[in-house]
């Protein structure tokens, strides 16, 4: 089955499904070497949010379908906390009481997850920070964000000089202050932004990731920033849609260069349009699969596969990917992450044209 159908398959099989649990049939055994968990171990994901697409549209999906592979008898426990801590924390609680043996856990607050850490580990259940790094947790699974950070900052440099530029104001618009993974994404940005040449005029930590905070924020800045900017760095490509709807309200043109990062279908095809310079492309399915299969791994009582560490904790970190308006039917159309029928809609098709896709 082709990357595409096999996308298609696990989001249809993530509709027919409850939302609360997955009970999985048959009695394969595991891909990974693990051997499939006792019969009926239940497993829970908890992921932070809704505003960004990628959680509900791929890494549920996915993960699903990777936990079907690993452990056909397993029982999936699944909840959304829709960016709020407390709730994360009940739902973390509630799946513990219901019997879960692991916690693949995306922290909506990376420092108040900690407590669901610990009420683990009293309870003998063992937690698979996913995506976002939580202390003391039993094994991290990502990609290296400071890296990510490093990969926008570079980009973004790169292409401000392509343009003939070596200097001018740029502002930073950064991820959520309650996301351990933003702070590495701004370290790694700064690492390269800070000695480029150019001024960053202005920064914001946006809560909660959300677009409207980001648009608010750049609208602020515009009078201030305007007469020299030359780019933004958004932190992923929610936020970058709120700074580029400011800044053609703002009367900003040219566009300047602004970056993202997920891959989101919107900010592909923003970049197919010119709107937005570049995202940063993250593949899910192979960080669903390997969460999947280090939660079957704990649960059958063995240590996680793990290739590095991330402040003590068992870590697997996934390389990231500039996406360009040069290379997406390269990344995210090889992939079947997208088709160019969904990025190229009467909207974009002169863009697509233009841009090589069709």
């Amino acid at each position: 089955m082709n990357a595409r159908l096999t996308r298609l398959a696990a989001i249809g099989l993530a509709a027919g499904l409850s939302l609360a649990t997955l009970a999985g049939c048959g009695g394969n055994q595991s891909t990974s070497g693990g051997g499939s968990a006792p019969a009926g171990a239940k497993i829970a994901l908890l992921l932070p949010e809704t505003k960004t697409t990628r959680y509900e549209t791929f890494d549920k999906p996915y993960f699903e379908e990777a936990l079907k592979t690993e452990c056909a008898t397993c029982t999936l426990i699944y909840n959304n906390a829709n960016q709020d801590a407390a709730k994360q924390q009940q739902q973390a609680e509630s799946a513990m009481t219901q019997g879960a043996k692991v916690l693949v856990l995306d922290a909506v607050d990376g420092k108040s997850a900690v407590t669901i850490v610990n009420e683990a580990k009293a309870k003998g259940v063992k937690v698979v920070a996913y995506d976002r790094f939580i202390a003391g947790a039993d094994y991290y699974v990502s990609f290296d964000n400071i890296k990510v950070g490093q990969l926008q900052a570079t980009t973004l440099v790169d292409i401000l000089h392509q343009a003939g530029k070596t200097s001018g104001d740029l502002v930073m618009v950064n991820g959520s202050p309650t996301d351990a993974n933003a702070a590495d994404f701004k370290s790694g940005a700064h690492s390269v932004l800070d000695k480029s040449g150019f001024t960053i005029k202005a920064e914001y930590d946006t809560p909660d990731w959300s677009p409207d905070k980001a648009q608010a924020f750049m609208e602020s800045q515009l009078t201030t920033v305007k007469p020299n900017l030359v780019g933004v760095y958004a932190a992923n490509d929610g936020t970058a849609g709120g700074v580029i709807t400011a800044l053609k309200a703002g009367g900003v043109s040219p566009m300047v260069p602004v970056t993202g990062q997920d891959a989101e279908l919107t900010g592909i095809q923003r970049i197919v349009a010119g709107d937005q310079a570049m995202t940063v492309y993250k593949a899910i399915r192979p960080q669903a699969q390997d969460a999947a299969k280090n939660a079957v791994l704990l649960a059958n009582g063995k240590p996680p596969a793990s290739s590095t560490t991330k402040d003590g904790v068992p870590a697997t970190l996934l390389t990231p990917v500039a996406v360009t308006r040069s290379n997406i039917k390269d990344t995210v159309v090889k992939d079947g992450f997208y088709t160019v029928a969904q990025i190229c809609t009467p909207q974009f098709a002169d863009a697509c044209k233009t841009a090589g896709l069709q």
